[in-house]
């Protein structure tokens, strides 16, 4: 992998030719060196055992400078869900404000572009970013940070609450030469306020493109924030995510990540729960067909008493689709009364699709309640068998008892729009959607 690495770093010189003596600019440069020593993973590492990333290093992604501007009406006609929000946009890695909106913000509230943020509000970026993701543990980490420019910051001051949504929207056009988006996201959420935050990823055209994520969260007490990440990638991209969250006192950490498109796409979702109260509920769906690749890593650590933590994370895999899940809980040492529940279930529809599920507990405190479990199957022969008594023919039944499958976790979501939104997106990876609509619509 040296020649892809080589390209990196001749891809940071363009870009930063003479670096800068600031922190952002020393930050940059620590990162970039990291990223020398650490390259990208291979599956000799425990946490990429499953998952490679050959493929993707035989591109060599550009940093992309370009700013595109869509066809009036396109991202209108794009298949997502877009309930009313503050939208900030972003067009093949980069920041578009002819397409964003941010309606008057209350006091207190800031939903901005990271490069402007590094201009207007330096001091409340640079006390924050990279202060939570770790660069020296993730090579997709490091490079993102060492190219840090594009992305955004959402804060909130004390007591403030978001009166609609912040919408993230990423959208990848075919280019000439494959590029890479370096997208970085602060979210910062003061005592006692509220918000929910949306990131869609979207990719038309069957471009070829790679998207490398990362978004750091810090709650402070109190407060409470509904995540919500949707990826519908090109079939021909790459999509690394990486979302690092800090809860303090009493605040409340809701997730749902849908993963639908990507060639090769993998999400780590790392939660440190740091003072007690504090509350994550993790929930997620992945669905590949094809020969795609999805791989999804959580880790959930309790580090002090009476802190409470839930995954649900259901996949769906047909063709020669593959699918890899770990998830983690660390209790640590005197983390008691910690509660933590983990549930991992997949459903095979093709004899070659393949899934590798992992749980893993970590208990070194007493008097708590953790469970962790994992299933594999296929369709149950009797509900199946149920259905075809009922005069419904086997294609139908089959991809009712998928719907219903994938409609544990839709019904958790609770945007009406984003759940009516995904609950398209999943019928129309089904046969017979129309029939399905009508026995679910009755």
């Amino acid at each position: 992998m040296s020649d892809v690495l080589s390209h990196y770093l001749q891809e940071h010189e363009r870009r930063y030719p003479e670096g800068t003596g600031d922190r952002l600019g020393e930050l940059r440069q620590s990162a970039l060196q990291e990223f020398r020593n650490l390259g990208f993973p291979t599956r000799r590492q425990e946490n990429w055992k499953y998952t490679d990333v050959r493929k993707l290093c035989k591109h060599e992604f550009r940093i992309n400078d370009d700013v595109v501007d869509l066809p009036a009406g396109r991202i209108e006609s794009l298949p997502i869900a877009r309930p009313d929000c503050h939208e900030l946009v972003f067009v093949n890695g980069r920041y578009s404000p002819a397409h964003s909106r941010a309606d008057k913000l209350a006091a207190g509230i800031i939903v901005t572009d990271l490069a402007a943020a590094l201009n207007q509000q330096p001091e409340l970026v640079s006390d924050h970013i990279a202060r939570y993701s770790d660069t020296a543990s993730s090579g997709f980490t490091a490079l993102n940070t060492a190219f840090l420019q594009q992305g955004s910051v959402i804060s909130l001051a004390a007591g403030a609450v978001l009166d609609k949504p912040v919408h993230l929207i990423h959208i990848n056009t075919q280019q000439q030469q494959p590029y890479s988006g370096q997208l970085r996201n602060l979210i910062l959420l003061g005592d006692n306020s509220e918000g929910t935050v949306i990131e869609s990823y979207f990719g038309l055209d069957d471009a070829v493109y790679f998207t490398n994520s990362v978004c750091e969260i810090r709650l402070d007490p109190g407060s409470r924030l509904q995540h919500y990440r949707i990826q519908q990638e090109s079939s021909n991209s790459f999509h690394l995510g990486h979302t690092t969250v800090r809860l303090q006192k009493d605040s409340r950490y809701e997730s749902s990540v849908v993963s639908l498109g990507a060639e090769l796409s993998r999400t780590d979702l790392n939660c440190r729960l740091e003072q007690s109260g504090a509350v994550c509920v993790l929930n997620g769906l992945y669905m590949v067909n094809g020969q795609q690749h999805t791989d999804h890593h959580i880790r959930v650590d309790h580090t002090v008493e009476a802190t409470t933590s839930t995954q649900n994370y259901r996949g769906i895999l047909d063709e020669q689709g593959r699918a890899v899940f770990n998830g983690k809980v660390v209790v640590h040492k005197g983390a008691d009364k910690t509660d933590a529940r983990q549930s991992n279930a997949n459903l095979l529809l093709s004899d070659k699709a393949e899934v590798d599920t992992k749980p893993e507990l970590e208990i070194y405190a007493d008097d708590v309640k953790c469970s962790h479990g994992a299933t594999v199957g296929q369709l149950d022969k009797n509900m199946l068998f149920y259905l075809r008594s009922r005069g419904i023919d086997e294609h139908t039944a089959r991809s009712l008892l998928t719907f219903a499958f994938a409609g544990e976790i839709i019904r958790n979501i609770h945007m009406a729009s984003i759940r009516e939104r995904l609950e398209q997106l999943v019928l129309g990876r089904l046969p017979d959607a129309e029939t399905i609509r009508e026995f679910t619509h009755e």
